[in-house]
């Protein structure tokens, strides 16, 4: 199958003893006529190639689970993980608090103010920027 020599999945098919003692991989070995393929929530069936489902891409990354036949399709992962989720709902938290505050100063004192005015271009053009009404 073009497994390097030092792989783990190479010695435990192989059957050498020192891959199959307390080995996760060796654990998790399953009976080959009780296995399903599942890939993006659909069953591959035996006769069929990865290339028919996938594509001939050949930089395509397929992230397969093997499960067995009884079980069913395997859990979806989330889409978020535990912490991106905690790390969106304080952000979304502190931009809610933001704008209450915002709602409630309801300040409208800088009307006022000189920045504010919507002719102090053309007064300080004109040269009439420093004359005030009494």
């Amino acid at each position: 199958m073009g497994l390097p020599v030092y792989d783990v999945v190479r010695g435990v098919m192989e059957g050498k003893e020192e891959y199959m003692e307390g080995n996760a991989v060796a654990q998790a070995l399953l009976d080959p006529d009780d296995a399903q393929l599942w890939w993006a929530g659909k069953e591959f069936f035996r006769d069929q190639q990865v290339k028919d489902r996938v594509g001939k891409n050949e930089k395509t990354k397929v992230v397969a689970k093997l499960t067995k036949k009884s079980s069913g399709p395997p859990a979806r992962e989330p889409a978020v993980s535990e912490s991106e989720r905690n790390a969106m709902m304080a952000h979304y938290f502190k931009k809610q608090e933001e704008m209450k505050k915002l709602a409630e100063a309801d300040d409208d004192t800088y009307h006022t103010a000189a920045w504010a005015n919507p002719g102090a271009l053309k007064s300080g053009l004109r040269g009439t920027g420093a004359i005030r009404p009494f």
